[in-house]
């Protein structure tokens, strides 16, 4: 799955926060839901009360899409993202080689401002094309951050749609599945590692889980998600 309609830049406070998990305004106020335009079905969100916190439920059976936050950060000064998760188990033919596997039980994507007019030409037209496809709110460097099956904890690649987009595979499998996974990354190193430059300003996040290719049933609920000066 490739995302688009990604979040819009806005201005915030530094540092600037995605808004919490709490109330309706968590599903119709700065988060905002995002299908996918060849996608048929689209993922479950709802609040739940989870070791007497309330945190967000997505619940994907062969569907794909994710929710979507505008912020405004600087990596430079406010470079770690902080959030928790728990999967109800991996995806089964999670594969970050192929489209057929783009599949994971969790996904946090970190978009970037970056001007597609610095891309090498034939990347630039690649890029254009598939935002010709998939909206022109497609970022042209963005990071996501999965739960997968395939590849070992550690792993970034490009996605298989396309390489504007690094998978960074956190965890993997399923021994950890149905425990509160605490993640913190400096996203000013990931992209470094990935694109091979400086990050450049984050203009949103989105989360979600994806099955549309699989055909798979996962839940995964996220909570406590933040940007800080350290981890």
């Amino acid at each position: 799955m490739i995302l688009s309609a990604v979040a819009l830049g806005s201005a915030a406070a530094a540092p600037p926060q995605p808004e919490p998990f709490s109330g309706a305004a968590a599903l119709t106020g700065s988060w905002r839901h995002v299908p996918l335009p060849k996608v048929a079905r689209a993922n479950s969100f709802r609040l739940a009360m989870d070791g007497g916190e309330q945190v967000l439920e997505v619940v994907s059976a062969g569907s794909a899409s994710t929710l979507s936050h505008a912020v405004t950060v600087d990596p430079a000064t406010t470079p770690w993202l902080r959030w928790r998760w728990k999967v109800s188990a991996a995806v089964p033919g999670s594969d970050l080689r192929a489209k057929a596997g783009d599949d994971y039980a969790g996904r946090v994507y970190v978009f970037f401002d970056y001007d597609p007019a610095r891309l090498p030409l034939g990347q630039r037209i690649a890029y254009l094309l598939a935002r010709s496809i998939h909206g022109h709110d497609l970022p042209a460097a963005a990071l996501c951050y999965v739960w997968g099956t395939a590849q070992p904890i550690g792993t970034i690649a490009p996605n298989p749609y396309t390489d504007r987009l690094r998978m960074v595979v956190l965890e993997s499998g399923d021994r950890l599945a149905g425990r509160w996974m605490v993640e913190a990354r400096d996203v000013a190193a990931d992209f470094a590692t990935a694109f091979g430059e400086p990050a450049p300003i984050v203009t949103g996040i989105a989360i979600g889980a994806d099955t549309d290719n699989t055909g798979a049933a996962v839940t995964v609920r996220f909570g406590d998600i933040s940007f800080g000066t350290r981890p």
